[in-house]
């Protein structure tokens, strides 16, 4: 009895402390697109990853920062989220999260506002170098 006890609440502090470490993954991630720096990000998602936005395809996030996500922050003076909210489930060696939040743009040629809601839903991976970004899909829509 005293070992089904301990092995029930190895568990459960096993499963708190990785969705922590999920939650970190994907809060540098939102971090990287806030400093408008995407330095590192690859390293935050499997080598094979998969990049999906409004519905499109987008490969992998070398792929993605290159093609999309670098160029498009360029542009931008300042990315910042609120209303953040994550739900991590656990389980096994995968991860699933959805997060919801607000997001505000600011223009750098001329200042302008563009204010979204968004919503992504990601599966990442433990490996022996952490929890890692499998596959990613966002989508957003005017603020309310």
């Amino acid at each position: 009895m005293m070992f089904l006890l301990l092995a029930t609440g190895t568990v459960a502090f096993t499963q708190t402390s990785d969705k922590e470490a999920v939650k970190t993954v994907l809060n540098n991630y939102k971090k990287a697109i806030e400093k408008l720096d995407t330095t590192g990000v690859v390293n935050l998602f499997v080598k094979d990853s998969k990049v999906f936005e409004q519905a499109k395809d987008e490969g992998t996030i070398g792929h993605y920062l290159e093609h999309h996500l670098g160029p498009e922050l360029k542009d931008f003076k300042s990315f910042t989220f609120s209303d953040y909210k994550v739900d991590v489930t656990v389980t096994g060696e995968y991860a699933f999260s959805t997060e919801t939040y607000i997001y505000t743009i600011i223009l750098a040629k001329d200042g302008k506002e563009i204010k979204s809601q968004g919503v992504a839903t990601s599966v990442l991976r433990k490996s022996k170098e952490g929890w890692k970004i499998v596959q990613t899909h966002s989508s957003f829509r005017k603020a309310k």
